[in-house]
């Protein structure tokens, strides 16, 4: 045994003593090694990550056409439209499922045949860094799990959690107003068993070792598939102790580090992220001491920037931006405004006041929006999430309806993609959807609303007809990230300060770690023309001075520009050829 194996055996020895500490953990490590039987080889030296990164978010199924699987045409999307604009594709769960699109998982080993198979999945990780979703927290009521734990039968017998239904749960945070235990009858008679989600997405026991060891077992074939982003799906409500909270306990935060030390050790380059839709303070807790989660979530983002919008004021998106800190070494933010699960409002719990979340509620009513609730410990019922799609959402502002959706939306997305951290559009975003309410209409489900799926030649239609929305926001927003992959200062861990300008911008000044080059970005949140004094930007007078997104050359540096509305610039003393 070599000096760092024995040094890797003793740090799961350690992760797995806190987990299980009335389990032989030294027979553990032996199982893991039979997992995972030697390292992959390692990457190329560097960073994980650069200013080329950005992911696109999509389901398998999102583009259909007649004759061939769906992720066949995700791949001829993706080769013909996208190209090298994006570095990394996340499909999101492309398993046989029975409820909430693919988060209720039958078998985590097998590709739905709906969707096509592993060469499809493995083809498209051969050209993108492809990030797929484990989704640990739960399994289907239909799995074939949870079938042997009704019989009594293994693998599954001991793999959920049955509480008696006198217990007192009122600790426990809840993301659903649904009820928390499902009754079912099994061979041993009547049992309540755990569902944080739903009644058909039952909650699996990580207090029994064998289920750690099973997904340790999906981990690899999908390492083996070629995944290389990995996104642990709610995992935060993994560790249930009755009479807390159940989530964020510490033997969640140590099932990270243990999933941490083996990637970094039989898989190096692969990055674990942390999915935890809650407030700033406590998602930020799952980079840990820079061993848990290479990259977490920018949750508070979407519905700061979606308020900033809609209420034309960057007050609080500024004032959360200034108390953000740095991701630690090794670590970097991803940042999105729009996904397949709507907009969290919990994110925005003490950055937003109630009348303002209110205000931005109403707003987006107006515009077609759904809303879902989670339940509280007293009974009540509050929004959890926004249910719209994001293009939508910025029909109108507060003030009411106008001829801007189009260069709003934009600049949401110009936002975003200029923060620190790595940007994700989801695909729907990038295509200027509008709200799916047939969707809706179709599966009783408000998250359908953003979830349509699209005809691939129909499509191809629209992408050519330069007039419409669809190729309007595609093609500025594919010539943006494209502009933005060249330029040093939009590393995902360069530097960030925040701009202190009148409440209608939004400005930041990002550096690359070298130094050289600089990158003032600023946007104009409001439907009226604005002018901004260049001297509150201190440009550095001897550097030559251009916004990267006009072309334009800033001659005076003292001199004022004019924003029309929801215009963002980027000006930089090192201008890319591009």
């Amino acid at each position: 045994m070599s000096d760092t194996e024995a040094i890797l055996r003793e740090r799961l020895q350690n992760h797995l003593q806190f987990i299980y500490p009335n389990e032989a953990s030294a027979s553990l490590v032996s199982r893991i090694f039979e997992i995972f039987p030697a390292p992959q080889t390692p990457p190329a030296p560097g960073s994980s990550w650069s200013e080329r990164d950005s992911v696109i978010i999509t389901y398998g199924d999102t583009l259909t056409q007649p004759g061939e699987s769906p992720l066949s045409t995700l791949d001829q999307f993706l080769e013909r439209r996208v190209g090298d604009a994006v570095s990394s594709v996340h499909i999101l769960p492309f398993c046989p499922f029975s409820s909430d699109d693919g988060f209720s998982v039958i078998d985590y080993l097998q590709i739905n045949p709906d969707l096509g198979d592993w060469n499809d999945v493995s083809r498209i990780a051969d050209r993108y860094r492809l990030m797929a979703d484990l989704v640990i927290n739960h399994t289907s009521a239909e799995s074939e799990w949870f079938q042997n734990f009704l019989e009594g039968k293994s693998p599954g017998r001991d793999y959920f959690i049955t509480v008696d239904q006198e217990e007192d749960l009122t600790d426990v945070v809840r993301p659903r107003a649904s009820p928390l235990l499902r009754t079912v009858q099994t061979a041993d008679g009547l049992k309540s068993v755990w569902c944080t989600f739903s009644h058909d997405q039952i909650d699996v026991n990580f207090r029994n070792p064998d289920v750690l060891l099973e997904f340790l077992q999906i981990i690899r074939r999908y390492l083996d598939a070629g995944v290389q982003i990995i996104r642990l799906d709610a995992i935060g409500y993994l560790w249930k102790e009755i009479g807390t909270s159940c989530i964020h306990l510490q033997q969640t935060h140590e099932v990270v580090r243990l999933l941490r030390t083996i990637v970094d050790y039989f898989a190096p380059g692969t990055v674990l992220i942390t999915e935890t839709n809650v407030p700033n303070r406590e998602n930020l807790t799952y980079f840990g001491n820079s061993n848990e989660a290479h990259m977490i979530y920018n949750f508070s983002l979407a519905p700061l920037v979606l308020h900033a919008l809609l209420a034309g004021t960057s007050k609080h998106l500024k004032t959360w931006m200034m108390s953000m800190p740095p991701a630690p070494i090794g670590c970097t933010y991803l940042n999105f405004t729009a996904s397949h699960d709507g907009i969290g409002m919990r994110p925005a719990e003490g950055l937003l006041t109630d009348l303002e979340q209110q205000e931005m509620v109403e707003t987006i009513r107006r515009s077609g929006g759904l809303f879902s609730t989670r339940r509280l410990s007293d009974g009540s019922e509050k929004i959890y999430e926004v249910n719209t799609s994001l293009f939508d959402a910025l029909k109108e502002t507060n003030d009411g309806p106008d001829d801007y959706q189009v260069d709003r939306f934009i600049c949401s997305q110009t936002v975003m993609m200029s923060l620190e951290g790595i940007p994700a559009f989801y695909i729907h975003s990038l295509l200027a959807t509008p709200n799916d309410h047939e969707g809706v209409e179709r599966t009783g489900r408000a998250r359908s609303i953003n979830r349509k799926q699209i005809a691939y030649p129909e499509l191809q239609t629209k992408l050519d007809d330069e007039s419409s929305a669809t190729a309007r926001v595609f093609r500025e927003l594919v010539r943006r990230i494209r502009i933005r992959s060249e330029q040093p200062a939009f590393h995902p861990n360069a530097t960030q300060f925040t701009l202190h300008l009148k409440s209608h911008f939004f400005g930041f000044w990002r550096q690359s770690m070298d130094r050289q080059q600089s990158i003032f970005c600023v946007s104009n949140l409001s439907a009226k023309r604005h002018t901004l004094q260049l001297s509150q930007l201190n440009l550095i007078a001897t550097d030559t001075w251009h916004d990267l997104i006009s072309g334009r050359r800033l001659n005076d540096k003292m001199g004022t520009i004019a924003f029309a509305p929801y215009q963002t610039v980027w000006i930089t003393n090192r201008p890319t050829d591009k």
